[in-house]
This record gives C-alpha cells, sequence and structure tokens, in this order.
C-alpha cells in the first residue's frame, strides 16, 4: 500500500473517530418507537404520519431518521417501526412534551380517531451510536 493510500486511509478513520466522538460529546440520542396498531387501522396511522404527523414533528426539533412497516408475520399490517433523533434525552423529553401539547397535534389527533383508536400500544427505547456504527 502506498504512502499516499495510507494517508487516505487514516485520514477515513479520524473523520470516524471524530463523527463518533461528537456524537458522544453533543449527547445525541436516537429513539426506536414501536406503534402495534388496532385492527385494520395501520393504514389510517401511515396517513396520519405522511399528512400531519411529520411535519409537527420538524415544528417540535424532533428528527424523523426512517419509517418501517414489517414484511412478515405476525407483524405484517399491525406495526410501525420508526426512529427520532434528538440532541439529547433531555431535549426528547422537552421536545415530545411540547408536540403533545401542540393545538395542531390534537386536533388531527382527534379527528382520525374519530372512528376509534389506532394504536393499541406503543414501545420507546432510547439509543446511542457505537464508536464502530456507520455514520447515520
Amino acid at each position: 500500500m502506498g504512502a499516499g493510500a495510507v494517508l487516505s486511509a487514516m485520514g477515513g478513520f479520524e473523520a470516524l473517530a471524530q463523527a463518533a466522538a461528537e456524537a458522544g460529546a453533543s449527547g445525541v440520542v436516537y429513539e426506536l418507537r414501536i406503534y402495534h396498531t388496532n385492527e385494520g387501522k395501520l393504514d389510517d396511522l401511515l396517513a396520519r404520519f405522511r399528512d400531519h404527523t411529520i411535519t409537527i414533528f420538524k415544528r417540535h426539533l424532533m428528527e424523523s431518521v426512517a419509517y418501517w412497516t414489517p414484511t412478515d408475520d405476525p407483524l405484517k399490517g399491525k406495526t410501525l417501526f420508526y426512529i427520532l433523533r434528538h440532541p439529547s434525552r433531555e431535549a426528547a423529553t422537552a421536545n415530545w412534551a411540547a408536540f403533545h401539547a401542540d393545538p395542531e397535534w390534537q386536533k388531527v389527533s382527534a379527528a382520525s380517531e374519530a372512528n376509534g383508536k389506532l394504536v393499541a400500544s406503543t414501545e420507546s427505547t432510547f439509543l446511542k451510536l457505537t464508536d464502530f456504527s456507520p455514520k447515520v
């Protein structure tokens, strides 16, 4: 391996190490949320996220990373997985409180549940990136 390649590889490693250190130093956390819907309500929940929730999340500094629905039973057709990025656990707590108090969210939530609750149960797990994780 030539000197240029070694230096280039070292620069890549240094960038990864710096990104991991910044993530740890800044207190960034990821929140994995799992919503188990009531029978036949997943499409309504997805529409609520697509049409309203994500926009309201943005207003409250809740950064969406990705959203998934399972392809296999027993979760297929009744579960939503998603990850939010928060600057810290404290920010997550404050942002969720502001989100739940948001008048638009309260209106959207009530309207979407006029024919019954969409979500049967939710799970939330806070995560931090490992030092070897690819950049997210």
